[in-house]
């Protein structure tokens, strides 16, 4: 059998289709799944929203923004994997499952220690009461991009548009996280996802925050936003430097760790960070609960005391 998360919006309009080729020219019946409280566009939008309460409640230091990463790629692990996961592990209860993944070495420096294959243990936990076991297999780990393109030739299995048509290095979403200059250019000329790259620039307009790390989306093709949405882009663009700026000069000492916050700040301190977290708070028209200082400790405190007793629990 075949099984697809489908990452709706992000997907382009043709994986579908694709998909659905493949497995029926493999001869294999194909299950769709999809995360069941959104696609993955609505997964950006909610990680914002839900970063924003946080900030407001000053239960983080730093605003958080609302796109996947390298170290926190959601858009693998919670759209796909921890849905095809449970997926299969509850439509093949008690079997001895293979679960078969194009991984490749070559794609990434994170994949370059890929196995042939491990157990997965996540989803199919040792001694589990059903005896359902799964194995990741990853037939094609040690294959190189050409022998990749060499077997769809070989085997007649026809290349997505995003190749064929666009000139696209890798297939992947409309608009990846991980994708090249040249990837993005390439999605962002086919008609076709112009609505859903307007509406993933939109979200870095409103968030201040840049679709890469490096790279606004907006400046892939311009020429397709609206005169109104450029100009909330450049606004967008300045007041992240004056967020990067304000964030900076709070106390280093107290950025976040694990079991945040590590100490009690000095009343200056405190000064500082209710006087950077203003503006900020401002932007997003988010209510300045702890506007002074000695509010700020209040609060820290409150988080300290709730921060022991999840440790002791």
């Amino acid at each position: 059998m075949a099984i697809h998360a489908d990452l709706g919006r992000a997907e382009w309009d043709s994986t579908p289709d694709t998909v659905a080729r493949i497995a029926a020219s493999a001869g294999v019946p194909l299950t769709v799944v999809h995360r069941a409280a959104g696609d993955l566009v609505d997964r950006w939008i909610q990680r914002f929203g839900s970063g924003k309460r946080r900030y407001e409640a000053l239960e983080i230091y730093n605003l958080i923004g609302p796109w996947s990463s390298a170290s926190l790629r959601f858009c693998q692990s919670e759209m796909k994997a921890a849905v095809i996961g449970p997926a299969i592990a509850r439509m093949l209860r008690g079997q001895q499952i293979i679960s078969v993944l194009g991984l490749r070495r070559d794609e990434s420096h994170n994949r370059a220690a890929t196995p042939i294959a491990k157990a997965d243990l996540h989803y199919a936990k040792a001694g589990n009461r059903h005896g359902t076991a799964i194995t990741l297999w990853h037939p094609i780990a040690h294959w190189n991009s050409e022998e990749v393109f060499r077997a769809h030739g070989a085997l007649g299995i026809t290349l997505h548009e995003a190749y064929s048509i666009w000139g696209a290095t890798r297939l992947s979403c409309r608009y990846c996280i991980f994708a090249s200059l040249h990837d993005l250019s390439a999605s962002a000329a086919a008609p076709a996802n112009t609505e859903v790259y307007r509406e993933l620039v939109g979200i870095e307009a409103r968030s201040t925050f840049p679709f890469q790390p490096t790279r606004w989306l907006a400046d892939i093709a311009p020429h397709l936003l609206s005169g109104g949405l450029r100009a909330d882009v450049e606004r967008a663009k300045a007041d992240q430097l004056e967020r990067r700026h304000l964030e900076a000069s709070m106390p280093a000492g107290l950025r976040y760790v694990k079991g945040w916050p590590p100490r009690m700040p000095t009343l200056a301190e405190a000064d500082d960070i209710a006087a950077a977290r203003r503006p900020i708070l401002a932007r997003h028209r988010l209510e300045n609960r702890y506007p002074t200082g000695s509010a700020v400790q209040a609060r820290f405190a409150e988080l300290r005391v709730a921060a022991g007793r999840q440790m002791s629990s």
